[in-house]
């Protein structure tokens, strides 16, 4: 009771607050007062309010047009993180009010708030995560609502040729049972309906799974890993793990996981376009521009940003809610087949209209007549166009996706699948993909004299301490040290980073965090794969004296350099004779696949600054030389075996490297793209500057037989995508770096790295190796091969199907009046054919076979001359045989009509069982080899063969058969088997590979 008496109490202060602040009627004064007294007094109530203070209040302003609503914001401190509330949060970023910032103390007063160290993070305990997502939220989207199993049933039904086919059920329904009574008269309408529900369940079950497939690997692609200090520890976390407070480390090619404020960094700048359109990148810093947002990209340098906002609070996220993946995107190959089975259908126009004979009869007769007409005609125009064709292709694509994930490669985009198969050309990277990106210092160079043994006892103290500065402060990576124990050492960064500070802390003794609290950094500029250099300019704490410090590709760092250290700290003048034996020094590392890192410094009399601006500038000429070091990164074991697979597949593989020209030479000769033969021939192994001072026609000559290309840029890797596509070429490229990103996008497949690719690489690319793995690779090219040849299998199936059934009807109808198979019965053949069919074909998994093949590339017709022969000989044999017994079968056979009809029914179905398994192999006379391995296969035609027989046997007033005996069943699995020799026969024939198109004009049947 003294609870609600307080309520009240404050309920009447915060009146006579309001009061003097607005003018207000006296019935808006009393629904103010009941609104005030109803959320007070529910405190009273509710026991978890009664342990909360009361509540900070914070009005929004009321419209003066809008005199009787008052909008009222109340807004509750988390009891854990007072002085901060998430309203606040949220706009001080969104609004980029610096004014506000300055209020709430800026980035240090907010962190206290949130209870953060911006030197170490958050302690990332359960209780520590578990509290900050009550306070604040997860960092999750609200998404679309999943598409329900009803919405696939719906689309089925959406089908015009099922409408009709449901109309002429219905219609058929109501007359039968008006003719022959309910009992008997519902079997051809209620057959048609059973039949159209089959073929509309099969297909929606298909398309609702494969949606689900696509939400899955939606989630997975959507799964970002980002880098975080908890408890003064660095570690990866993923983006849905991030929570406000939290402390994350961001470098070039990150996305920024949430909105959040600028703590420290260099040389950071971010691209907005994403959210405002604009492709200038915006420097980020701590006084004018301090706000980071969520779903932006960092273009250049690195810092650490604290989280002010996760998920639905971020403005990314409102944006984020409203997108969602589409699973119903087409490929090239399923608009071919689309096109494909318009221009078949289209074609088919004229059959049924003969049965009638105008002769007198009853109303309810003809209209009977007509209803059997249509529901003829439509069936035969579904069984007519190959609808499964663009099925078959969704289903081998979603199943080739799920294999492939299992393979290390996800499919961000479907064309890719389909794609890699007509690869005529891969460019890859060399770190972490032909190599294991495991680098490890195996060489140091101080001057001319490398120290034996490791014994770094010889270099001098003073030497020592530049290189130590040189290696802490002109880093990306860090360490941590263990609480614990003391000593164990944990190191993160790049793995050229990690190598670097490994070897100088565990070797040369370095203590990093002394050298940091020596030394202020003021200026640095960030590695990226164009400069390939990264520099510092810092100065002692001590004396107050400045230093540049660069570090990089070795021979990039001695062109900048004029003098060296020996390794007694005396300084040597670079001269020209002196630089040649420093050029052999580093030849001779490239040469022994090692990564050459050189260090130079430079002392700062006076640090000059950048014009037109008060940025310090770095200082790149007139460098002393500090030493070099050889970092080896060992090939992945099987590369080579992988690149030889892709070389024999006819696939020319071809390596883009940044390293020197030795190293890219002796690590492609090592991974087997380059044979010691063939180094010494021309235009195999290139500079990326030799290759962009070619004019284009010297460019267009030379970049098919290039197969090593080092130094290069990423605009260097472009270029050359472009010319090969030029050329005609069907081109995949690798990449991991966000300068990558154009060529991955210009490439008919971009290939990223799920590893050490950035998440700009990561969203330009088609397919993402999970794994870094060239051998992943090439195992996507395989898939690719087997997505092709899958439905190339279905084509030529269903097309023997479609040619088989359209004759056989057609003759029939324009002679006898009437068409030997049912609608129901097409439908059966239908279901066969589009679902049963594209599953059993559409399944089948690649094999070495497809490596043997000469690559598709883009102008290779989809149904080739091997298909054309296959399909028509199946045809022409189903048909003789069929239409004999349809004109013959009851004289030669002594059989009704009936009986003869389900003949024909019976043996046309166990003809296309048979011809599956001749499907199966386009080329081959051994159509069951391999055939145990596919279990759907065998269990799809299991199925339809049990379905098969109680359709004749058991369900004859549905599907309109005659129960057969042994005999006659003996007959039909005959002439079906049959197809096997005629397919073992036929395949004996050769073919000429001149496509079919250049002697008839059918290029719409070539899919063309």
């Amino acid at each position: 009771m003294p609870s609600i008496i307080l309520a009240n109490s404050q309920c009447m202060d915060s009146l006579a607050d309001l009061h003097d602040t607005v003018n207000l009627s006296l019935r808006n004064k009393k629904r103010w007062h009941l609104a005030l007294v109803t959320i007070y007094c529910s405190r009273a109530f509710f026991p978890r309010f009664k342990q909360e203070e009361i509540l900070s209040r914070k009005w929004g302003k009321i419209s003066p047009e809008l005199s009787s609503r008052i909008i009222l914001d109340v807004v509750q401190e988390h009891p854990l993180f007072s002085g901060v509330d998430q309203s606040s949060l949220i706009e001080v970023v969104k609004d980029k009010s610096l004014d506000h910032l300055a209020e709430l103390g800026r980035v240090e007063g907010i962190s206290s708030s949130l209870k953060t160290d911006l030197q170490n993070g958050i302690t990332g305990d359960l209780e520590d995560i578990s509290s900050r997502h009550e306070a604040f939220g997860m960092n999750t989207y609200r998404k679309p609502p999943t598409k329900s199993f009803l919405h696939f049933v719906w689309e089925a039904f959406k089908d015009p040729t099922i409408l009709i086919l449901l109309l002429c059920a219905s219609l058929s329904l109501g007359f039968g049972i008006k003719e022959n009574g309910p009992k008997e008269g519902w079997y051809d309408g209620g057959s048609i309906f059973v039949a159209v529900f089959l073929v509309i369940s099969v297909s929606a079950i298909s398309n609702f799974r494969q949606n689900s497939q696509f939400e899955k690997l939606s989630k997975v692609s959507s799964n970002i890993p980002v880098q975080v200090l908890r408890n003064g520890r660095r570690q990866q976390i993923t983006i849905f793990e991030i929570v406000v407070g939290e402390v994350v480390c961001l470098k070039i090619g990150d996305q920024v996981p949430a909105d959040g404020l600028f703590i420290e960094g260099h040389s950071l700048q971010v691209d907005e376009s994403s959210m405002t359109g604009e492709s200038d990148h915006v420097e980020i810093n701590a006084y004018q521009k301090p706000f980071l947002f969520s779903g932006t990209k960092v273009a250049d340098g690195y810092g650490k940003m604290l989280i002010t906002s996760v998920g639905m609070n971020t403005t990314w996220g409102e944006m984020m809610s409203t997108i969602s993946r589409d699973s119903n995107e087409q490929t090239p190959l399923q608009m071919r087949l689309n096109k494909l089975t318009s221009s078949i259908g289209n074609t088919e126009d004229d059959n049924g209209n003969k049965e009638f004979n105008g002769s007198r009869t009853k109303a309810d007769d003809v209209i009977n007549a007509v209803v059997r007409i249509i529901a003829a005609a439509v069936t035969i125009v579904v069984v007519a166009i190959p609808e499964g064709l663009p099925l078959a292709v969704t289903l081998t694509l979603a199943y080739s996706m799920k294999r492939m994930m299992a393979d290390q490669a996800m499919v961000r985009k479907l064309s890719a699948c389909e794609t890699m198969g007509s690869a005529t050309i891969i460019r890859t990277d060399k770190t972490g993909t032909l190599t294991l990106n495991q680098m490890k210092v195996t060489k140091f160079w101080l001057g001319k004299e490398s120290p034996q043994g490791k014994d770094y006892s010889l270099i001098s103290r003073s030497v020592l301490e530049l290189l130590y500065q040189g290696i802490c402060l002109n880093t990306t990576g860090s360490v941590y040290r263990s609480e614990i124990s003391g000593t164990d050492l944990e190191f993160s960064g790049s793995p050229t980073e990690k190598a670097i500070l490994s070897w100088a802390m565990l070797e040369l003794n370095m203590d990093m965090e002394a050298i940091k609290r020596e030394c202020n950094v003021l200026k640095v500029e960030a590695f990226n794969s164009e400069k390939k250099r990264s520099g510092v300019l810092m100065k002692k704490v001590e004396d107050g004296r400045s230093h540049v410090h660069w570090k990089g590709a070795a021979e990039m760092i001695l062109a900048m350099c004029s003098h060296y250290y020996d390794i007694e700290g005396d300084i040597k003048d670079l001269n020209d004779l002196e630089r040649v034996k420093f050029d052999q020094i580093i030849q001779e590392m490239a040469a022994s696949s090692l990564r050459c890192i050189a260090f130079a410094h430079k002392q700062v009399l006076e640090v000059e600054h950048e014009s037109g601006g008060n940025h310090p500038r770095i200082q790149e000429n007139g460098l002393t030389l500090l030493g070099m070091v050889g970092l080896k990164d060992p090939c992945r074991p099987g590369v080579k075996r992988a690149v030889e697979n892709c070389q024999f597949a006819g696939v020319q593989v071809e390596m883009i490297t940044g390293d020197n020209v030795f190293t890219a030479k002796a690590i492609a000769t090592e991974c087997g793209i380059l044979h010691p033969n063939q180094e010494a021939k021309d235009g195999m192994v290139i500079q990326g500057v030799e290759f962009r001072g070619y004019t284009d026609e010297e460019r267009m000559e030379i970049v098919d037989k290039i197969c090593v290309m080092a130094r290069s840029s990423p605009f260097d890797k472009l270029l050359m995508v472009q010319c090969l596509k030029r050329k005609g070429h069907v081109v995949a490229v690798t990449g991991d770096g966000t300068n990558d990103a154009p060529a991955l996008k210009e490439a008919d497949i971009g290939l990223s790295m799920g590893i050490q690719g950035t998440e700009v690489a990561k969203e330009s690319s088609d397919i993402v190796i999970l794994d870094d793995n060239f051998a992943s690779v090439a195992t996507v090219l395989m898939w690719g091969r087997c997505v092709y040849n899958n439905t190339q299998k279905f084509i030529q199936f269903q097309l023997t199907v479609n040619v088989a059934a359209l004759v056989i009807n057609f003759v029939a109808a324009v002679s006898a009046g009437e068409v030997p198979l049912t609608a129901v019965q097409l439908l059966w053949v239908n279901l066969i054919m589009d679902t049963l069919g594209a599953l059993a074909l559409a399944t089948e998994k690649p094999t070495k076979e497809l490596m043997n093949q000469k690559p598709v590339g883009r102008t290779m017709p989809l149904i080739t001359n091997v298909m054309w022969r296959n399909l028509l000989a199946q045809a022409l044999y189903q048909i003789s045989v069929l239409l004999i017994i349809q004109f013959r079968g009851e004289s030669i056979l002594s059989i009704s009509k009936r009986v003869n009809d389900t003949l024909i029914f019976n043996t046309f179905v166990l003809c296309q069982v048979f011809n599956e398994f001749n499907a199966r192999k386009l080329e081959k006379k051994n159509v069951f080899e391999g055939i145990h391995k596919n279990k759907l296969f065998l269990g799809i035609v299991g199925v339809t063969l049990i379905l098969q027989v109680v359709m004749v046997e058991f369900l004859k007033k549905f599907a309109d058969t005659e129960r057969l005996n042994w005999g006659q069943w003996g007959l039909c699995i005959g002439i079906a088997a049959a197809s096997w020799p005629i397919g073992w026969l036929v395949k004996s024939i050769p073919v000429t590979d001149k496509p079919v198109s250049s002697f008839f004009s059918f290029q719409n049947l070539q899919g063309t």
